[in-house]
């Protein structure tokens, strides 16, 4: 955490978030492949969606269900979260 919210440089994001589609999957952070697809690593759609509202409130950046899904490994989403971190969110 930084003094004004948590870390978003890519590693700390990317930390966070292994360990917490690790919790959601019930398995050890380290068996959580950020390079692999969703699909690949047991992520539905459900759960996809509980990661994005998580990244959401936890980095206050506006992550679109689309890219998400374009780009559905958990690296591709840390850059995304560090890319727009400090952004203001777009009204829809």
């Amino acid at each position: 955490m930084t003094a004004n919210g948590p870390d978003t440089t890519t590693d700390a994001v990317l930390d966070w978030s292994r360990s917490h589609v690790a919790e959601l999957l019930g398995v050890a952070p380290e068996r959580i492949d950020p390079t692999v697809d969703f699909d690949s690593l047991g992520i539905d759609s459900a759960l996809a969606v509980s990661l994005l509202t998580e990244i959401e409130d936890r980095y206050d950046v506006e992550l679109p269900p689309e890219e998400l899904f374009a780009n559905p490994t958990l690296a591709a989403v840390a850059r995304f979260v560090h890319e727009h971190a400090g952004q203001p969110a777009t009204s829809a």
